[in-house]
Parts: structure tokens; C-alpha cells; sequence
């Protein structure tokens, strides 16, 4: 609850805020993998949101 609110007030959510912190700590202490790496899942996720749609829905559908 506090966190959230913390967030909130930041102008961000609780997930954004912990992917940041995460990717402020590969950035400051990773090594030169961990930082190609993350360049690497950077680039993938802007190709996905750039998408038109977006990301696809999930099958939920019973068995899948």
C-alpha cells in the first residue's frame, strides 16, 4: 500500500518503478555482457510496443 502510494506520487507504478531500479543496477554494476544484454531486451521491447496493436492477448482459453 505505502510503496504504491509512494509510486503514485512519483508518477509511476510499482512495476515500472522496480524495472528502473533493476535496470539502474545492471547499468551501475554489470559487467560489459550485462549491459549488452539489457541493450539487447531494451531494443526487443521497443520493437514489440511499436507494433500496431500492441502485445498480443494471451489464450486463456481451458487446455491451452
Amino acid at each position: 500500500m505505502a510503496y504504491g502510494r509512494v509510486c503514485e506520487r512519483l508518477g509511476t507504478d510499482r512495476t515500472n518503478d522496480v524495472l528502473e531500479h533493476m535496470r539502474a543496477r545492471v547499468l551501475e554494476h554489470g559487467t560489459e555482457e550485462d549491459r549488452a544484454d539489457l541493450a539487447q531486451a531494451d531494443a526487443e521491447l521497443a520493437e514489440r510496443r511499436s507494433r500496431r496493436g500492441g502485445r498480443p492477448k494471451k489464450d486463456t482459453a481451458p487446455g491451452s
